[in-house]
């Protein structure tokens, strides 16, 4: 069965949605650049995501798999990110040909930065919102974010 024409309001909610992400990504931007951090969104997410990983770091191709990316892709990000310092290589104890991906104290604190900003950016943007209308629009965020058909 093909899918229904999207709605004036569908199209409308999709636009939104596109500005207040963009919106979101310079009110981050903005709280960031009096710390002098410069990490693209791509770094960004790698830097969250090998934060996950606090058992054992990730190797490339887990990194890749999250990413939904090739692994080519990860190891351009990672050797920004080393550029960096904000994380490093570290062999596999267990299988010296597997290089895992960690963390560093300046990868670490940056992470910290980066959401810090992100909240102040969301503080900023959810400010006319009462404390009723946060709730209901983290409700409702929750149903879109976690929903049927989410990655999980």
């Amino acid at each position: 069965m093909p899918s229904p024409e999207p709605t004036v309001s569908t199209t409308n909610l999709a636009e939104q949605l596109v500005r207040l992400t963009r919106r979101m990504h310079r009110a981050q931007k903005h709280h960031l650049a009096h710390l002098d951090i410069a990490f693209t969104p791509a770094q960004s997410r790698l830097l969250r995501i090998v934060d996950h990983y606090r058992d054992a770091p990730p190797r490339m191709a887990d990194l890749a798999e999250r990413l939904e990316v090739v692994p080519r892709a990860v190891t351009t990000l990672v050797d920004a990110l080393e550029t960096h310092g904000a994380v490093r290589r570290v062999p596999d104890p267990a299988n010296r040909r597997v290089i895992r991906i960690e963390l560093t104290d300046t990868g670490r604190s940056t992470l910290r930065a980066l959401r810090s900003a992100r909240r102040a950016a969301a503080e900023e943007i959810l400010a006319p919102l009462t404390a009723d209308q946060r709730e209901v629009l983290g409700g409702l965020l929750s149903t879109l974010v976690d929903g049927p058909g989410a990655p999980h």
